[in-house]
């Protein structure tokens, strides 16, 4: 079984992102702990959306994450993209 300990380093951010068919679960499971690092009614810039992922990962592509986390259903967004929060319905492991 995939623990999110195993996408971790020694500081807790994510070192990689799995690609390919037959990654869903553990996309989920990186996703599910990056939703943790947003506060519910906080309302986020894209700026600052960046940055919290940028903190929380070492690979370099916070785009994919933030795109990730949004279709997803863990952020929400204004559809200019100029504000985020993170949606209350998302079960946590």
């Amino acid at each position: 079984m995939t623990r999110i300990e195993d996408f971790l380093d020694l500081e807790g951010r994510v070192t990689r992102w799995p690609a390919g068919k037959g990654k869903m679960a553990e996309q989920e499971l990186i996703l599910a702990y990056l939703s943790e690092k947003f506060t519910l009614g906080v309302i986020y810039t894209e700026r600052e959306v960046n940055q919290i992922l940028k903190s929380h990962h070492t690979f370099e592509d916070w785009a994919i994450l933030r795109r990730e986390l949004f279709e997803r259903g863990y952020l929400n967004r204004d559809k200019d993209g100029s504000r985020y929060w993170r949606t209350p319905n998302v079960t946590f492991f």
